[in-house]
């Protein structure tokens, strides 16, 4: 699994494992608002990593950031 730290939100951690043809294969948030974020996690199971990085890009929560566009960005830079 990689694990990204992201800034500037409640998420401490990130970890993550992608398959070899960039599908999302687990995720898993630490910290933050499990509800929530357990949720996202479940809806992009599956899905391959540049679309997911699009989307939630440029997401705000507060500090101009939020917990999916620090996935974005975790998901960008393991690309």
């Amino acid at each position: 699994m990689k694990t990204f730290k992201p800034t500037g939100v409640c998420a401490r951690e990130i970890k993550f494992n992608v398959t070899d043809d960039g599908v999302i294969e687990e995720i898993e948030f630490i910290g933050g608002c499990n509800g929530n974020l357990s949720g996202i996690a479940a809806l992009i199971k599956g899905s391959q990593v540049e679309e997911v990085a699009e989307r939630l890009e440029g997401i705000t929560c507060r500090n101009e950031t939020s917990c999916p566009d620090q996935l974005s960005k975790a998901l960008k830079e393991m690309v």
